[in-house]
């Protein structure tokens, strides 16, 4: 059922928001990198300032239902360490050695890794055309990779295999989400998995780093207040409304602006190169995931 007229306007410019603050998260990483920050302290920040909302998100979505059973409890930690703790950590830790646009190409596989779990975990079969479009989108991404790994040189393959990992931990969240959403709902599994993750980004810095170490450049807060809010909170809430509003596959497709964003803000902010290169690769990487869209 395609999405009514008076719904269809701002539910696209939720969709087109949401992806556009999300995909801004890789831009106010690379900027905190340059205020002598590492990896863990950064995350811990994002987190601290993410952790309130979150947590109220949770109290919100979950008020006149049940409480959450044991197995719910287990089900969340699961979910929240594999995808919001280390999808989140790996991705914080890969952009320290790559551009924000090759981050964004490459955790743009989601859907492609997605697929391949269901064949791997659940046997699930498939088609000539998933299988191109796994094919057009991986060569968008080797394409981008292999420019880099001529300008940046070794490193630039330590954070495509970290950045990478992450989207194969995400992947992992979503493939077996699936039935706790329809147990828990969507934004209350989202508050919590989220929360359990915050807390151990906050454990993580405890254990691995001196106190003295949360002594960082103001612009190091901000820049993770604004990441927290805008970059994380944000787009959860406004890719939930939107689905509301158009439906999950037109959301999904009007998602499609991120990694453009990403090319365009890592250009004007970052001063990262736009190259045939990266145009080609981006090119490959949309089309590869508009295929399998519509392959189903």
């Amino acid at each position: 059922m395609s999405a009514a007229p008076a719904r269809l306007g701002p539910g696209l410019a939720l969709a087109a928001a949401g992806s556009v603050a999300f995909s801004a998260k890789a831009i106010i990483v690379k900027l905190a990198y340059r205020h002598d920050v590492d990896a863990v302290t950064l995350i811990m920040y994002r987190m601290l300032f993410a952790l309130p909302l979150f947590v109220a998100l949770a109290w919100w979505a979950g008020r006149g239902k049940p409480p959450l059973t044991r197995r719910d409890l287990v089900a969340v930690a699961g979910l929240g360490f594999c995808g919001y703790y280390l999808a989140s950590f790996l991705d914080f830790a890969g952009l320290q050695y790559i551009s924000a646009s090759l981050e964004r190409l490459i955790l743009y596989l989601n859907p492609t890794l997605v697929l391949a779990l269901g064949w791997l975990l659940f046997g699930h079969r498939a088609t000539g055309r998933q299988l191109l479009a796994l094919a057009v989108s991986y060569a968008g991404v080797l394409l981008v990779f292999g420019h880099e790994v001529q300008l940046a040189g070794a490193d630039s393959a330590l954070g495509a295999a970290l950045v990478f990992g992450s989207a194969v931990s995400y992947a992992v969240y979503l493939a077996y989400s699936g039935r706790e959403v329809q147990r828990l709902g969507a934004l209350r599994l989202t508050g919590w998995a989220t929360s359990v993750a915050s807390l151990l980004c906050l454990l993580q810095f405890l254990l691995l780093r001196p106190l003295a170490a949360a002594l960082v450049a103001p612009e190091v807060i901000w820049l993770s207040l604004l990441n927290a809010t805008l970059c994380t909170f944000a787009p959860v809430l406004m890719v939930m409304m939107a689905i509301e509003r158009i439906g999950a596959t037109l959301t999904a497709q009007t998602g499609m602006i991120g990694p453009l964003s990403t090319i365009v803000m890592g250009v004007l902010i970052l001063g990262e190169p736009m190259n045939a290169w990266i145009a080609a690769g981006t090119v490959l990487v949309l089309l590869g995931v508009w295929l399998l869209a519509h392959a189903r």
